[in-house]
């Protein structure tokens, strides 16, 4: 799923009046209905009172839009207008007036001179929040922040249209109290990049992208910055084996790491690159390595330094197809010196990772010996070591392109939604959940990169996908170990069931039907 950004948004907009011959009033109102109709399939007339709050730009005009078919289906509704400046958009005015000719209660006008001391709002109620959209460019004033904060003292539930207002689409908000915290978000036809990022996704707990009928020639065509990764994005990457296929169309994986009292690392990044469906895997690692390995995974092959407790001279004779280096790796002296010769011989991919991506950071001038679209698979402090500080996840952002087109590889940010980022691409993955915050994982991640890679997938969309498998494959076991107990090694053995899940249909429920088609009211 594309990402559009908020310039992009509003030409959108643009064009599909001019494309399907409406007015921006009918767009408005298009969006309103499809909010009313996700609000109406769950609440079926239940009397619960509902609280809008309508800015007096174009997001307060679809939640006049949405208070006033609250209001014609016989729904408990009060409307108030967040009367925060004299700048009013053409289509609230016009919903402002359609409003008051369908109810005897006229919308409450809100300003600086309220105290909100007559806003009655329980825990049982629903707030609707339509105060700014995604033109917000500075921070809302003061009276408008503590309404903010009766939002939260109130502890409703707290529906957000298009965006949590006072959250801004392209920059960090300096003051978190000038943001509604949502428990859900209705964003249209796309959801936004702040969902994503750790500074801002916090002020929504969940979030739904509802189709208001955007010009599909605009969605299709339009290049974004951001994609959104599920399975409908991940599928077409699939490459299906052949009946007379053998282990050798499917590539050689070379993991290459380990050191004393860490050779569970390589065990598990071989084990995962096997998994993901490499024809060989070949462990390189310190002698210590070698009864652990070969006893543990009789499949992957094993060839050993010299050395008893680290690497430090990297020697073979395999040719392989892509290597991952780094995992349980060490930093030693020697170590680093042996990783700069290899580097400087190497004519295969890499696919790197933990230690091997602190070394490079020690000495940077070694990034200018990487191959071309190099994969490095930083966690947030080997990020910080290699790109230096940043202020805020745009900040982040913005360094690690700037690294991907300096040295042409691809930086895989990971985290919660982890990033890939290529040039100025990100694609977000929407697989995995908290229990993958354990020792091995990201260990476990490098083998399936490694292992797509073998199999003759283009870098990128090997970075993609692997990460999806490893997201999906947690999601699969999670529901076997749960958070607390999920380990690396559980990962790996849903792999498979990852693969296979990518060809299930998922069931559709009577609710997703009603949503398929938007009822016109």
């Amino acid at each position: 799923m594309k990402l559009f950004s908020k310039e992009q948004i509003y030409e959108g907009d643009k064009l599909t009046t001019e494309r399907q011959k409406i007015t921006s009033t009918d767009l408005m109102e298009r969006a309103g209905i499809q909010i009313f109709n996700w609000i109406h399939t769950r609440m079926q007339g239940a009397q619960v009172p509902i609280h809008v709050f309508c800015g007096i730009g174009n997001n307060g005009g679809d939640g006049l839009v949405l208070a006033r078919h609250l209001v014609t289906h016989g729904y408990n509704v009060v409307t108030y207008i967040v009367n925060c400046s004299d700048k009013r958009s053409k289509d609230f005015l016009i919903n402002y007036d359609r409003i008051k000719n369908v109810s005897k209660e006229w919308p409450k006008m809100l300003s600086c001179k309220n105290d909100f001391s007559e806003i009655i709002i329980k825990e049982e109620d629903i707030i609707v929040d339509a105060v700014f959209g995604i033109g917000l460019n500075r921070p809302p004033n003061d009276w408008v922040k503590a309404l903010f904060e009766q939002f939260r003292v109130s502890k409703a539930f707290t529906l957000s249209i298009d965006v949590p207002s006072g959250l801004y689409t392209d920059k960090v908000v300096e003051d978190e109290k000038n943001v509604v915290n949502a428990n859900y978000t209705l964003s249209f036809q796309t959801p936004k990049l702040v969902f994503f990022l750790p500074e801002t996704a916090k002020f929504t707990v969940q979030w739904e992208a509802l189709d208001i009928g955007i010009d599909r020639d605009y969605l299709i065509n339009t290049d974004t910055e951001v994609e959104l990764i599920s399975k409908h994005e991940v599928l077409p990457l699939y490459k299906p084996r052949q009946k007379f296929s053998h282990k050798g169309d499917f590539g050689h994986v070379l993991i290459l790491g380990g050191s004393y009292g860490k050779i569970g690392a390589v065990n598990l990044a071989s084990k995962a690159a096997l998994s993901s469906g490499a024809g060989l895997v070949t462990a390189y690692t310190p002698k210590c390595g070698y009864q652990s390995l070969q006893s543990a995974i009789p499949e992957v092959m094993v060839v050993t330094d010299n050395d008893e407790t680290h690497i430090s001279n990297i020697d073979f004779t395999i040719e392989p197809t892509v290597t991952g280096v780094g995992v349980g790796l060490g930093t030693s002296a020697r170590t680093a010196k042996t990783f700069e010769a290899f580097l400087k011989t190497n004519k295969t991919p890499l696919v790197i990772d933990a230690d091997a991506i602190n070394l490079l950071s020690k000495k940077k001038a070694l990034l200018k010996l990487l191959p071309e679209q190099t994969v490095l698979t930083p966690h947030p402090k080997e990020l910080e070591r290699l790109i230096g500080k940043w202020s805020n996840d745009f900040e982040k952002l913005n360094k690690v392109k700037e690294f991907s087109k300096k040295y042409n590889v691809i930086v895989l940010i990971k985290g919660a939604n982890s990033i890939t980022v290529y040039q100025d691409k990100l694609y977000i993955n929407t697989t995995g959940n908290p229990g993958m915050a354990t020792a091995g994982s990201g260990d476990v991640l490098t083998g399936i990169i490694s292992g797509l890679i073998a199999q003759g997938y283009e870098h990128l969309s090997a970075t993609i996908f692997a990460v999806y498998l490893h997201g999906k494959s947690a999601d699969i076991v999670l529901e076997d170990y749960g958070y607390q107990s999920l380990i690396a090694s559980h990962i790996i053995d849903g792999v498979g069931k990852a693969y296979i899940d990518l060809f299930k249909q998922p069931e559709q429920s009577k609710e997703a039907e009603q949503q398929a088609e938007p009822k016109q009211q």
